[in-house]
């Protein structure tokens, strides 16, 4: 059963520091943070402090699975609200605790290496979540991660570079999500299917063909990539439907279980609610949880 996001909520929501001392790849400044308005949509920008955004269900529903959401924004903004709080709501509504990550923006103001700041932020929320699942009631081993157009760049980049630590991890804490979800998402920076905006914002505006294929995550698959559960829209002008496409091939290749839902319109960055469909694509994300078994219905 599907819950709407209205009931069964836990008052448990609080934001913290994503680090609680250094931030690592960090150069000391003043916080320029803005929050914006556009379209009816909110926008924070110049964010130089990541934080996390805790959502834990009621005790009475919860699953034990969590979720680590990366919202979009071309690596220019973060679409704070209706990529990554709505969602959390929804995700806690069915028992499934969720945490929104406002990571940092590549700059070179902030960062002596701006292309991994975002990518070490992921990291950090999906080690801290598998730090702190005792106390969240989270089993360690059902954390998944999705992101939103360039937050789903970033997820997938999480999801195929998982084997080196850009962060410290003593005690080696798997930073391997257990499930991706991506959602319009930017995976790759070739120049003909690419999102060039991210591209430019994270690797610069020449990247050598190295870096390209490097931060082109459909040509980084393997068969240790988390399985993975994709939306996206066919008259999506924004971030190319190939985007999606290319990386479900390549999970298909490599054997992953993944699932791709693609729509007719639509078009691109519209959160929860695609308006030209009667289908709910967060109800069909929730049931692929479940029917995994990364969240028990309850």
């Amino acid at each position: 059963m599907i819950l709407l996001a209205g009931s069964c909520l836990s008052q448990a929501q609080q934001a913290i520091n994503l680090y609680e001392k250094n931030i690592p790849n960090s150069i000391p400044g003043k916080n320029e943070e803005k929050i914006d308005t556009s379209d009816g949509f909110i926008f924070t920008s110049k964010v130089s402090i990541p934080t996390l955004t805790i959502f834990l269900p009621d005790k009475a529903i919860a699953t034990g699975a969590a979720v680590v959401i990366c919202p979009g924004g071309g690596y220019g903004v973060v679409a704070f609200a209706h990529e990554g709080n709505e969602v959390a709501k929804q995700f806690v509504a069915n028992g499934i605790a969720a945490f929104v990550v406002k990571y940092r923006l590549p700059n070179d103001k902030i960062m002596p290496n701006k292309e991994i700041g975002p990518l070490q932020d992921a990291q950090r929320a999906i080690q801290l979540v598998r730090q702190r699942a005792g106390e969240w009631g989270i089993d360690p081993k059902r954390v998944g991660l999705m992101g939103f157009s360039a937050g789903g760049h970033l997820a997938s980049t999480a999801g195929t570079h998982f084997s080196k630590s850009y962060i410290d991890n003593p005690s080696n804490i798997s930073l391997r999500p257990d499930f991706l979800m991506l959602i319009y998402p930017v995976i790759s920076f070739s120049d003909n299917i690419g999102h060039i905006g991210s591209r430019d914002n994270l690797i610069g505006k020449n990247p050598s063909a190295e870096k390209i294929k490097f931060y082109s995550n459909e040509e980084q698959v393997t068969a240790q990539t988390p399985p993975t559960f994709l939306v996206h829209s066919t008259d999506d002008n924004g971030v190319k439907v190939e985007n999606s496409l290319n990386f479900y091939s390549a999970l298909i290749k490599n054997k992953v279980p993944a699932e791709l839902h693609i729509y007719e319109k639509g078009g691109h960055g519209y959160g929860l609610h695609n308006n030209t469909t009667t289908e709910d694509w967060m109800a069909n994300c929730i049931q692929w949880i479940q029917s995994n078994g990364w969240s028990k219905e309850k």
